[in-house]
């Protein structure tokens, strides 16, 4: 049985509110964890099944009936930090070989925020508070794969604080009262812990909109470093086209004579250097 998940409204700075709990938020991929008839089956947040990719987590011995809520991440062994290009390797693996592989490779975390159903109990409708208490109860058998997040009430500010210092995603802020409804809701906010990093706009895509962006590299050379899509008011892209110097062209790219200097939001660098999910800001 698969439930669509509960989606987040974004909040732009973090706050305290006795009314809300806050949580850490992880750097995976949505997993609806579901068992019942004693199958255990995992799930994307669109429904996507991925069972095969996460056997230390459906190896597990939970009880039948149950449906969980939470975030699947992998943790660099060497820097200690959640790595989310290799659990995107785990979920994208689809032989057999590579899910084995990349199994020993990145062990997995199920890190559990909500419970939906238990014992044969739709718990959805009960406020958030007393579905964390029903899954704190549960025994997860001391295993390092499904793993309960742990929360605060009301001090939003100081977590995001210690969150930023430790280069973490953000925060997660839930109304104590709120239901489990399957669609985006206020009761539910992130608050994201961007870097935000100078860049150069050296061009545009030909087709769907998009600014290449570039950083400099340590000889004092443009590098290609991704593209903006997101950010971009109406304003800004006829400001943008009405000012611009054309140079070169390739297949898919038109180049500026002069670099256009820009800010950009990112959620972290890649391992290969380029901007992740970057979101334009401001001209400098």
């Amino acid at each position: 049985m698969f439930i669509s998940p509960m989606l987040l409204e974004t909040s732009e700075t973090a706050f305290s509110d006795p009314r809300f709990i806050f949580e850490p938020k992880f750097d995976g991929h949505r997993l609806i964890y579901t068992r019942t008839n004693e199958t255990t089956r995992l799930y994307t947040r669109h429904h996507t099944e991925c069972t095969r990719q996460y056997s230390e987590i459906t190896a597990v011995p939970l009880a039948d009936d149950i449906i969980l809520d939470g975030e699947v991440v992998t943790i660099d062994p060497i820097t200690g930090a959640v790595d989310f290009e290799s659990i995107m390797s785990r979920f994208r693996a689809s032989k057999d070989l590579t899910i084995q592989k990349l199994t020993r490779q990145f062990p997995a975390t199920y890190v559990v925020f909500d419970i939906l159903r238990y014992q044969g109990e739709d718990l959805r409708s009960l406020p958030l508070l007393e579905r964390k208490n029903i899954l704190h109860s549960i025994d997860f058998h001391g295993t390092n794969h499904i793993v309960p997040i742990p929360f605060i009430e009301g001090a939003g500010e100081a977590l995001f604080a210690d969150i930023c210092s430790r280069n973490m995603e953000g925060i997660v802020c839930k109304r104590k009262e709120s239901r489990y409804v399957s669609r985006r809701s206020a009761d539910w906010l992130k608050v994201i812990n961007w870097t935000y990093v100078d860049v150069w706009i050296m061009g545009y895509r030909k087709g769907k909109f998009g600014w290449l962006t570039g950083v400099e590299d340590n000889e004092g050379n443009l590098r290609a470093a991704g593209i903006v899509e997101l950010g971009v008011s109406p304003l800004q892209k006829k400001k943008f086209f009405e000012e611009l110097e054309i140079g070169n062209e390739s297949k898919d790219i038109v180049y500026l004579k002069t670099p256009k200097h820009a800010t950009v939001k990112i959620r972290n660098w890649t391992k290969a250097g380029m901007l992740r999910d970057p979101a334009f800001v401001k001209f400098i």
